[in-house]
């Protein structure tokens, strides 16, 4: 049974959410709040899985409740259910310990299938969010890797990458073979590969190529 507590300042949100979320048989909402002080108290006094939140609440804003909760309950998976809109809200929210962020736009499959997927231990965010937020870790990604390279080393992978052999790398940056050699090693050594095929493969995942 996953054990749900709803906190919104509207009484028909939470109205509607107890309904529908209790009409699922492992689905029990235990309590429903209209403030974000109260969680505190309520949660010191039963077992709760999942809170269901707003980010506007009275008396004390969401994002500031629920990192004071995840201090003393690491255990409790929060989701933010706001009318605020995501690519504003969603990051903050989670560096501040929420499992997942939905707008109020969102349907009621889609309330359930986050709620069970943030109790599962996973993230739930929407498609496009998610989208955008694997895209700036590839993209902080290949910032480290660039930072992590020479210059010299870069131009020597690019031509690798594309098929050049070390004499043909050697004439056209005007260096000698030895050199190159020595670049390849220290590429090897830094994408952590022991051949060719895997260097080019990494630099490929890092859209260092």
């Amino acid at each position: 049974m996953i054990r749900i507590l709803i906190v919104d300042s509207h009484p028909i949100v939470r109205t509607g959410l107890e309904l529908f979320l209790n009409s699922k048989p492992d689905f029990k909402v235990i309590g429903n709040l209209s403030s974000g002080i109260e969680i505190f108290e309520f949660v010191r006094r039963n077992q709760v899985d999942v809170i269901i939140s707003e980010v506007d609440l009275p008396e004390l804003n969401g994002i500031t409740a629920l990192r004071a909760i995840k201090k003393e309950n690491k255990s409790i998976n929060v989701l933010m259910f706001s009318h605020q809109p995501e690519e504003i809200y969603a990051i903050s929210t989670l560096k501040a310990g929420a499992s997942g962020y939905l707008n109020k736009t969102a349907n009621v499959e889609t309330i359930e299938a986050a709620v069970r997927k943030i109790h599962s231990g996973e993230v739930s965010l929407s498609e496009k969010m998610d989208k955008h937020l694997r895209y700036e870790d590839t993209r902080k990604s290949r910032s480290r890797m660039f930072k992590k390279l020479s210059t010299r080393e870069v131009e020597v992978l690019k031509l690798l990458s594309i098929g050049r052999k070390n004499k043909e790398i050697a004439q056209e940056l005007d260096i000698n073979e030895k050199t190159v050699s020595t670049y390849k090693a220290r590429l090897f050594k830094k994408l952590n590969v022991t051949n060719i095929i895997d260097l080019i493969h990494q630099a490929k995942h890092h859209n260092l190529t």
